[in-house]
This record gives structure tokens, C-alpha cells and sequence, in this order.
């Protein structure tokens, strides 16, 4: 099979200023992102997302993302919804505190005391999304605590992730094909080749790992078997 990266959890966090809320999403997600749950999770730009950003777009398809949004308008999950997959987790914060019996959040910019403790317990709620969606052996008891490691990785984004894609025609449009060299590699070093039953088996493969929209399937296969001829004209010369 192709050496894939490592699998890690996406984050994306409420980007509205208008309401304390949106504040508290933030704030819990950078304290999973840089402390408890540090080096497993990547952060998402989401206005970069909604303005068709290739890396965080590409990103969502192929690593599992959680939403973490201020209130029921749940833009970050819309979006990511929208533009990538259905996210592995939607998280609200007022629903979350309203469940812990915390009220009275206020602060844009500097949380008063129920926001923090809104921090923390949105906090814990995302941790456990993240066992959760990876691998739960992974974090066997593990503390919900900042890890103080030195040599823990730096808090990353998803335009650092490497999340191996590939840019194809497809019914008429450009599209990044999440692991397709690495897959494509694998395929043929199997001498697997490009008849109806290759094409078929690298197709399965290929839909792991990409959501492949609703009528397209054909358009999929003829870009993919496009893809094989290419490869075995460089590898003749």
C-alpha cells in the first residue's frame, strides 16, 4: 500500500467577532491545538476555506474535521460541508455550555469568567472528538493537560500538512485528487494496468480517500485512465 501521512484531525473554528460566542470557539480550539492535544491536530483557515483555498479545502477531504462554531448558524460546518465533506464532528458552543449550566457569556475580546469556563469545557468536549475520529489506542490515558514536552511539534496548519493531492481534468474542471500519485505508484507496481477491471480496481482505491459527486463516476474513471496512459508513455522513453 502507499506510505500516507500520518493521520491528524483538522480544526476549524468559528471566525464571527460579533459574538462572545465565536471568541470562545477560538480560544478552545488554539488550547487543543497548542496544548492538549498538540501535533495531532492542525488548525483551518476558514475564511481562507470559504474563499476556495485549494490546501484547506483538499485538506478536509482527506484528514477528518471538526467544526467548532459559536452559535446554531454553524457556518464552519455549512461550509465545510459544502466545499469538502460532511465534517466527522460539529461542535456548538452555546448548545455545550448551555449543557454545562454556563450563562451570562460576554466578551469579545476579553471573555469574563463564564467564557472561560466556556473555554474549558468546549475544550474538553473537542479533545474528545479528536480521540475520537483518530485513533482512540492513540491517546490512551492521555490527560486533558498542556503537554510540556519540548520536543512536542509546533502547532501547524493545513497548508503545512502535506496532505499529498494532485491537480486533474475532471468533467471539465480542475480538481485536486487527494493521494493519487502515491495510490497511482502502488497500482502499477502491482501490474495493474488500464482495462475496464484496472480502471475499476483504481477507482476504489482513488474514492477512500475522495468524495466523488453524484454522476460523476465515469468522468472519474476516464480522467483516471488518462492519468495511466501518461505514466506508461514516460516510463517508454
Amino acid at each position: 500500500m502507499p506510505k500516507l501521512p500520518e493521520k491528524k484531525a483538522g480544526i476549524i473554528a468559528c471566525s464571527g467577532e460579533e459574538l462572545a460566542e465565536g471568541t470562545v470557539s477560538r480560544l478552545a480550539a488554539l488550547k487543543v491545538l497548542n496544548e492538549t492535544r498538540r501535533g495531532d491536530t492542525v488548525t483551518l483557515c476558514l475564511p481562507l476555506f470559504l474563499a476556495g483555498g485549494e490546501g484547506e479545502r483538499t485538506f478536509a477531504r482527506f484528514y477528518p474535521t471538526i467544526t467548532v462554531d459559536g452559535c446554531d448558524l454553524k457556518c464552519a460546518a455549512k461550509a465545510t460541508e459544502r466545499y469538502s465533506a460532511k465534517p466527522a464532528a460539529s461542535l456548538v458552543v452555546t448548545k455545550i455550555a448551555e449543557a454545562k449550566g454556563i450563562t451570562g457569556i460576554e466578551g469579545r475580546s476579553k471573555l469574563n469568567d463564564s467564557g472561560k469556563k466556556a473555554v474549558e469545557a468546549v475544550a474538553r468536549v473537542l479533545e474528545k472528538e479528536v480521540d475520537r475520529v483518530l485513533n482512540p489506542a492513540r491517546f490512551k490515558n492521555r490527560p486533558s493537560e498542556p503537554e510540556a514536552s519540548p520536543k512536542t511539534p509546533p502547532i501547524t496548519c493545513s497548508c503545512g500538512s502535506k496532505a499529498p493531492f494532485t491537480l486533474i481534468q475532471i468533467a471539465g474542471r480542475q480538481v485536486a485528487v487527494v493521494a493519487l500519485r502515491p495510490i497511482l505508484d502502488d497500482f502499477l507496481a502491482g501490474g495493474s494496468r488500464g482495462d475496464e477491471a484496472g480502471i475499476q480496481e483504481l477507482f476504489n482505491r482513488i474514492a477512500v480517500y475522495n468524495r466523488i459527486p453524484a454522476g460523476e463516476e465515469n468522468a472519474w474513471k476516464e480522467a483516471l485512465r488518462l492519468e495511466i496512459e501518461t505514466r506508461s508513455r514516460k516510463e517508454k522513453r
